[in-house]
């Protein structure tokens, strides 16, 4: 199980993600820099134990109103092959020394993992607590359940758009959507800022069924004044349903 160091990181997690966030497709311009907060996701294990797997949450400030974008991340204790593009950057971990921070879907390990989990074989674990499940993340397939090419997991086709990121898990292979700007399920809010979009404003599907989609995780996240919302971080699909 995940096991997390009480110590400093240089830079940290939050001032890598400050000049990388504005560079994604996904970003919604600001007028000033991000004034970035974490405010939620989980961790999962690598089965192996070398490299740290985190779903995280932020909201920044720094437009009219307040929004919540998902961060996956990897951290390795070494660069990634290949994987140049998607650095965030590295830093210097107070108990594991230098460590490569990358952008999760494009990282195999977080991608078998992912993967795992929608098919029950991976346990979500707290973001800031070692040796504790979060049983607050649900994973949800329907029908015959999730099946995936052989090596799909290890080089999977990224696509980087205005809409998430998109997954594909082989030829012809199921298609994982993640979610990067999040906006609450319809009935999932308690608490919500003036001026935040709710999913019922935004268009959030409202189940699988109605959008081609058939399963997905999700997960929480914090507002302010102690509000909490909750929302799809990732959607599976079946190839053919998106173009």
């Amino acid at each position: 199980m995940s096991i997390i160091h009480k110590t400093t990181m240089s830079p940290t997690k939050l001032e890598l993600l400050t000049p990388w966030l504005p560079q994604q497709p996904w970003y919604a311009a600001a007028r000033r820099p991000p004034e970035l907060s974490r405010v939620g996701g989980f961790r999962l294990d690598d089965p192996e134990g070398e490299v740290g797997i985190e779903f995280m949450v932020v909201r920044d400030d720094a437009g009219d109103r307040p929004a919540w974008y998902h961060v996956p991340m990897t951290y390795r204790a070494a660069p990634l092959d290949g994987a140049e593009r998607a650095l965030i950057g590295t830093t210097e971990h107070g108990v594991l020394g230098q460590r490569w921070i990358y952008d999760g879907p494009h990282d195999p390990v977080l991608v078998a993992q992912l993967i795992a989990l929608l098919q029950g074989r991976a346990e979500p674990q707290a973001q800031s607590q070692s040796h504790t499940p979060d049983p607050s993340v649900t994973a949800e397939v329907t029908g015959s359940g999730l099946d995936v090419p052989a090596g799909a997991a290890g080089a999977p086709a990224v696509a980087n758009g205005p809409d998430g990121t998109r997954l594909l898990l082989g030829d012809g292979g199921p298609v994982l959507r993640v979610t990067r700007v999040l906006r609450p399920e319809p009935g999932a809010e308690s608490g919500a800022e003036p001026g935040a979009e709710s999913g019922a404003e935004s268009g959030v599907e409202s189940g699988p069924e109605s959008t081609g989609a058939r399963g997905h995780v999700s997960a929480g996240w914090r507002l302010s004044e102690g509000g909490e919302a909750r929302g799809r971080y990732v959607v599976l699909y079946d190839g053919d349903t998106v173009s």
